[in-house]
């Protein structure tokens, strides 16, 4: 797994987690389908810039940032969806578009789809287009403390 870090944490915190791997995907939900899971339960990362600051959001699969939404929640004066190549050295073992849900990882805010908070489970991408995470959504909360709200559209 490329994302050592994320590993050591969840295995140091005594996390219950699933590896599956499964054939490449770029997509979040062509990932939700390849693993047969549903697009509300695949979260995925978008990197937003706030405030000038790198930010990360987690959401269902099939689920879009609502950057009124969110700016409004936040409060912040200037906000959008951050391209790839201003985030890429930010994660430096994982590929591109396969980050896990983990922004304190990598000194990120992180912000969760209230969607989100209603599932046992959370699954991920672990860093890899080919492997995702699945574990307890609560132990996830407990582990990121992402800001929770709606700001899906």
């Amino acid at each position: 797994m490329p994302m050592r870090k994320l590993k050591e944490l969840l295995d140091a915190m005594d996390v219950d987690y699933v590896v599956t791997h499964h054939r490449p995907s770029y997509t979040a939900q062509e990932t939700a389908q390849v693993c047969h899971i549903p697009g509300m339960n695949l979260a995925k990362t978008v990197v937003v810039h706030l405030n000038g600051n790198l930010a990360m959001t987690v959401l269902p699969a099939h689920y879009r940032v609502d950057i009124f939404k969110l700016r409004k929640f936040t409060g912040a004066w200037s906000l959008r969806v951050a391209r790839e190549s201003d985030f890429m050295a930010k994660f430096p073992d994982c590929e591109v578009g396969a980050m896990p849900p983990f922004g304190n990882l990598f000194g990120m805010v992180v912000f969760s789809e209230e969607a989100l908070n209603h599932d046992l489970n959370i699954s991920f991408n672990s860093g890899t287009h080919s492997e995702i995470i699945t574990m307890p959504y609560d132990r996830w909360k407990d582990l990121v403390h992402p800001y929770v709200a709606d700001f899906h559209r």
